[in-house]
Formats: C-alpha cells, structure tokens, sequence
C-alpha cells in the first residue's frame, strides 16, 4: 500500500481478557498544497495517492477549467525538472493550458482544510454556489432502482484500503445505463474522494459526466453536491443521510439525490423520476405463488 497506509502499535483490549499488543495498519493522512503555475491554491489533508486526479478534481469543483484539455499536467515539486532535491511528494504544482485563465485571487483558499470538512473557512453559501458549464437538469437518464441498489455493495468490494484499515471514505462513479463500475477512489476525506475521481474523468476527457452515477460511503453534503453539478454528473446517491442544503441544492439544480440507499430501500429527495420503479407485486399474485408451490 505504500504511504497510503501506515503499520502502528496498537494495545488490543477485550474485557475480560489480558491486553494484547499488535501492530495496526492506519490510513495515511498528510497534507498536499495545491499550487496553480507556481501559485499556491489550497492546502488538504489527503490519503497521499491520486494526487494529480485530486487537484483535476478541485480545479472543476472550483469552476477553474472544465475539459480536459485545459489542464496541462502537474509535477510534485522537489521532483525532476523543478531544482529541488528531495521530493515530499506533499505540494503539487499545476500547469494549465495556454489561454486558461487562472484561479482569480477570491478562489484561493490559503489556510488549512481538514480532511472533514472541504468548506471550512468559507464564509458563507454564496461564496461557494459557482456556476456550472453542465446543465445536469437536462439530462435524460433513467436508471432502474433495482440496479441502483447493487452500487453500494459493488463500491464496498472495491474498498481496497478501507478492508486493511476501516478508515477511509469512497467514491465511485458507475455507467447508469450498464451498471458498469467506471473509477473508484478513496481518501480520508469525503471530499478529496470525489475530487479525485471527478479528476480521472478530468485526465481521460469525460467531461462532462452526462449518464452517470456517483455513489458515496458517507453522507451526502452540500459540497458533494455541489462537485457532482460541476461536473455534469445527474445522479448522486450516498449510504447515509443528505444534509438540508444538499437537498436544495439538488432540487435547484436538477440532480437526482438518493440517500440511506441501503438495500432493498432508499430515500430520493431530488428528482425522483429519474428512477424507475419495478411494478409493485399484487397480494393476489403472491397468493397464487404460494399456493402452486403447495
């Protein structure tokens, strides 16, 4: 796993029993600064992996490019071509491409963002509602509730890290027609999962996300909503609980939100006819069933 997990000791007590000691493996937790041509931009606490995804991710999410081929590429700083000699691998620089304008002075978030909360220091709401270039309200998609209901276990069997340490939070983004899996990330932060996977389709030039799902681990926030609209994405489902300006958000911009999607049942707060509902099976169909099985 490299850095992203990290082997501590750990004293292991059961009542009743004697204590134990053992080794633990932990998610790694360490900050990334994010520089945009030489600029600093953020600074996060990630999972260190992904990191040039995550910065793709952060960039759409921030309204400072929006295809992929407006970001150039990246380099770690202290790595080769830069002059450095050791590289941390904890500040990555950014190169958009020629034309793009960079991250105006109010976007810059120069302080410390906890691996919790992606918003913190953001004095209010209006600071953070950007427009989108996608109109995700105008997305036809339509998936079935049935095969909604298979992301959650299909996002926790890819949970590589989160089986070895039981800290992390997912993102994946599935084929709302096909089911198909298309990324997965993890991170210890709700919200550098999803950048990171916004990322990815940010490298491979999908944007925008038309016809796709992002499931979640966790609940869903106004912030998650907010990435998921940025990038064209319809349809955002999460295992736990929306918070209330998610769910406005959701409903202003024309995303499906789904939450406690938790098999066989789930909750949708924005939306719903995007999802498709199996015809309900009639007490006198059932009666039959039971009785030619008599």
């Amino acid at each position: 796993m490299g850095r992203i997990t990290v082997r501590r000791p750990v004293v292991r007590i059961s009542l009743g029993q004697t204590p134990t000691t053992r080794a633990d493996s932990l998610a790694a937790e360490e900050p990334l600064e994010i520089r945009v041509g030489g600029r600093s931009l953020a600074v996060t606490m990630r999972t260190p992996g992904n990191d040039v995804e995550l910065a793709a991710g952060f960039l759409v999410s921030e309204a400072v490019i929006g295809r992929g081929d407006e970001f150039l590429g990246a380099i770690h700083c202290g790595g080769p071509g830069t002059g450095g000699v050791e590289n941390t691998y904890n500040v990555l620089d950014v190169t958009l491409a020629p034309g793009v304008a960079p991250p105006a002075p109010e976007v810059a978030r120069n302080f410390f963002t906890t691996s919790s909360c992606g918003l913190c220091g953001k004095a209010s709401i209006d600071a953070v509602e950007t427009v989108s270039r996608y109109d995700v309200a105008a997305d036809e998609v339509v998936l079935d509730a049935e095969m909604l209901a298979t992301f959650p276990d299909a996002l926790r069997a890819q949970q590589a890290v989160f089986a070895k340490t039981g800290g992390l939070h997912a993102a994946a983004l599935f084929d709302a027609r096909t089911g198909e899996l298309l990324v997965l990330r993890e991170d210890v932060g709700r919200h550098n999962a999803v950048d990171k996977v916004i990322g990815w389709a940010v490298l491979n030039d999908r944007l925008p996300l038309t016809g796709t799902v992002l499931q979640v681990s966790g609940r869903a926030s106004f912030e998650l909503v907010q990435k998921a609209v940025m990038a064209g994405i319809p349809i955002l489902a999460a295992v736990s609980a929306p918070s209330s300006l998610a769910a406005e958000l959701a409903a202003a911009s024309g995303l499906t939100l789904v939450g406690f999607l938790r098999p066989p049942s789930m909750n949708v707060y924005a939306r719903a006819d995007r999802i498709r509902v199996p015809a309900p099976v009639h007490e006198d169909v059932l009666s039959g069933i039971r009785a030619d099985r008599t």
